[in-house]
C-alpha cells in the first residue's frame, strides 16, 4: 500500500502534468478557438483507460475521456490494431470518443520499460473537419456522415514517426487544412510532455508504485463520493425539460434515486434519438449528468473515475441521449449537454432545496462565420442561474462549456471581420430576489461578400427556469442586419450569406431568477438601475 503522503503527491502530480499539457496544447496550437478560447482538455488515464486526473478545462470533454479511451482500447482490440510505445491513435467518430465529430481525440501509452504506466489523452475542438457546412456543425444534419469526415481509430504516430499519409488524408478533407496540421501537431507534442512527466514519475517512485496509487486514488473518491451519497436525502426525484426541435419540443426526462452505496440517474422518459443534431451520445450524457452532480455534492472535491464509478447513469439506447450510430450529435454535445444539466439540477432542487441555482442560460450560442480557406468558431457568453445566496453571473461561459471568449482583437487580426458590439444586454437576467445573471450581445460585421453565417442555439422558445418563485430569464435571439437597411430575425438553427457590411447580432439568454422579484432589496435594485443591468421598463417586474 502507497503511503499517505507518497499518494497525496503522486495524485497531485498528475493533475498538474494534466495542466502542464493543457499549457503545451495552447502555446502550439495555430487556431485562436484553441488558442485564444482554449478549447481543449487534456488528462492522465490508469492502464485500464480509467480517468485519474485532469486539467479544469472543458466539462463536456473531461467526463468523457474515460468513455472514449474505454472505447478507444475496446475498438483497437476488436480489430488487432497494438498500441506500442510511441504510438498516438487519433480519432473523432463520437460513438467512440464521447462528444462530437470537431473535437479530436489523440490518445499515447506511457511505458517505463516494460510496464504501462496508463495514458495520456486530449481532445481539441478542430474548427473544421469537413462536410457541407463549414465548420462542421451542421444545423441540417439527418446523420452522423452530413456533419463532416469521421475519422476512425486509426494510428497518427508509429514508433515516434508521425505517419504523413494519414495527416494528408485528413487535410484534403477540411477547408482549413494549416489549422488541422498545426492543432494536431500541438495536441501530439502535448502528449509527449505528458509522457515525459509520467516517466519522471516513475523514475522516482517506481512504476508499480505508480499504478498501484492510481488505484488506490479512484478508491479514495469512490469512497468519498459513497459517504456524500449516503447523507443525501433517501428518495426519488424527478424532473423534466425540453430543447427546441425543427418538429416542437424534444422532452428529457431524468430520475435520480439517492442510496446509500450511490446515486442512479435514468433518462427513462425522454424522447427516442431525433433525425436533427440534438442527439447526446452516451459520452455527453455521462459528462453532463457527473457535472451536474458534483457541482451540488460537492464542488471541489476530486474528478476521476471513482465519482464516475459511484454516480450510475441510465440512458436508454436509442434515446437522444444514448443514440444509436449513424444519428447525428453536433448539438448534442453544445446544445443537450447543457439541457441534462438544466434537468439533473432541476430533479437535485426537490431533493436539496436552498443548495441549487436557478437554470443557467442553457444554451451554448454557437456562431460559426466562414469564407475561402477560413473558419470562425465560438461559442458565446451569457448569464447563469441566480443562486440562493445571491445573484447569477453576467456574461460568462456557463456549465458544460469552459472556454474564453475570442478577443476582438484576435478575431480583427485574423478574419475579415470587424465586431461592431460587445456588450452586456439589460433586462435579460430573470428578476428575482436575487437576479439571473445578464447575457450579452455580440454584432459581427462581414468586411467581404459571400461570408456563411451558421448559427445553431437553443432557449429561444423555452426560457432558463427560475426557482423559488424567481422568474424565467430572456430567451436566445439572433438577427440578421443587412448593410443596404432592414433587419431580419433568424431562427437559433440558421445558415445565411453575408454580404460585405451586413451584420448578424447575436443576442444570448440571461439565467433564471431566484426566489420572488418583489423581495429584491431596494438597494440592489437602484444598483442595477444605475449600473443599467435594468432598464424602468424592466423595473415592472420587481413591483409587488
Amino acid at each position: 500500500m502507497v503511503d499517505k503522503v507518497t499518494l497525496e503527491v503522486i495524485r497531485s502530480a498528475a493533475i498538474y502534468i494534466s495542466e502542464e499539457m493543457g499549457v503545451v496544447l495552447r502555446d502550439t496550437s495555430f487556431s485562436p478557438n484553441i488558442r485564444d478560447r482554449l478549447d481543449h482538455s487534456c488528462a492522465v488515464l490508469d492502464p485500464q483507460g480509467s480517468l485519474v486526473a485532469q486539467a479544469e478545462h472543458i466539462p463536456v470533454h473531461l467526463g468523457s475521456m474515460s468513455v472514449a479511451a474505454r472505447g478507444l482500447i475496446a475498438y483497437m482490440e476488436e480489430v488487432g490494431l497494438d498500441l506500442g510505445p510511441g504510438d498516438v491513435v487519433v480519432s473523432n467518430d463520437p460513438y467512440i470518443t464521447g462528444t462530437h465529430l470537431n473535437d479530436v481525440t489523440v490518445i499515447k501509452p506511457v511505458y517505463h520499460s516494460d510496464t504501462l504506466l496508463g495514458y495520456v489523452m486530449n481532445k481539441a475542438h478542430h474548427v473544421d473537419v469537413g462536410g457541407p457546412v463549414p465548420g462542421s456543425i451542421n444545423p441540417g444534419a439527418r446523420s452522423l456522415m452530413e456533419e463532416g469526415l469521421v475519422i476512425e481509430p486509426v494510428k497518427i504516430v508509429e514508433s515516434r514517426r508521425i505517419r504523413w499519409d494519414i495527416v494528408k488524408m485528413l487535410e484534403a478533407n477540411v477547408r482549413t487544412p494549416r489549422m488541422l496540421r498545426g492543432d494536431l501537431a500541438a495536441q501530439i507534442a502535448a502528449l509527449n510532455v505528458g509522457e515525459s512527466r509520467l516517466r519522471e514519475l516513475a523514475e522516482r517512485y517506481g512504476a508499480n508504485v505508480l499504478v498501484e496509487a492510481w488505484s488506490e486514488i479512484l478508491d479514495y473518491t469512490r469512497r468519498y463520493t459513497r459517504a456524500l451519497a449516503s447523507r443525501l436525502p433517501q428518495g426519488s426525484y424527478t424532473a423534466e425539460d425540453s430543447i427546441e426541435t425543427s418538429k416542437g419540443e424534444a422532452v428529457l426526462r431524468v430520475t435520480i434515486t439517492t442510496g446509500r452505496d450511490g446515486v442512479t440517474v435514468g433518462f427513462t422518459g425522454t424522447s427516442p434519438q431525433l433525425e436533427e443534431p440534438f442527439n447526446a451520445v452516451y459520452g455527453v450524457t455521462v459528462s453532463a449528468t457527473a457535472y451536474a452532480l458534483k457541482t451540488v455534492l460537492d464542488p471541489g472535491m476530486p474528478m476521476n473515475q471513482g465519482f464516475l464509478d459511484v454516480v450510475r447513469v441510465e440512458a436508454p439506447p436509442g434515446s437522444m441521449v444514448n443514440p444509436r450510430k449513424p444519428a447525428p450529435v453536433g448539438g448534442g454535445n453544445v446544445e443537450t449537454s447543457q439541457r441534462i444539466v438544466d434537468v439533473v439540477h432541476r430533479a437535485l432542487a426537490k431533493a436539496l432545496p436552498g443548495r441549487v441555482p436557478a437554470a443557467s442560460c442553457g444554451t451554448m450560442s454557437n456562431l460559426i462565420l466562414s469564407g475561402p480557406g477560413w473558419a470562425f468558431y465560438e461559442t458565446i457568453a451569457c448569464g447563469s442561474g441566480a443562486r440562493p445566496c445571491c445573484d447569477g453571473v453576467d456574461g460568462i461561459q456557463t456549465n458544460m462549456t469552459n472556454t474564453l471568449n475570442t478577443p476582438v482583437e484576435v478575431i480583427e487580426r485574423e478574419y475579415p471581420l470587424l465586431v461592431k458590439r460587445y456588450e452586456l444586454a439589460p433586462d435579460t437576467g430573470g428578476p428575482g430576489r436575487y437576479r439571473g445573471g445578464l447575457g450579452v450581445v455580440r454584432e459581427i460585421m462581414a468586411l467581404q461578400d459571400g461570408v456563411r453565417a451558421t448559427i445553431l442555439a437553443s432557449r429561444s422558445r423555452t426560457r432558463p427556469w427560475g426557482l423559488e418563485g424567481g422568474l424565467p430569464g430572456a430567451p436566445f435571439k439572433a438577427v440578421h442586419h443587412k448593410h443596404g437597411g432592414g433587419a431580419v430575425d433568424l431562427p437559433p438553427r440558421a445558415t445565411v450569406t453575408l454580404a460585405r457590411g451586413d451584420t448578424v447580432e447575436i443576442r444570448t439568454p440571461g439565467g433564471g431568477g431566484y426566489g420572488k422579484p418583489c423581495t429584491r432589496s431596494r438597494e440592489l435594485i437602484e444598483r442595477d438601475l444605475a449600473e443599467g443591468r435594468i432598464t424602468p421598463e424592466g423595473l415592472e417586474a420587481y413591483r409587488c
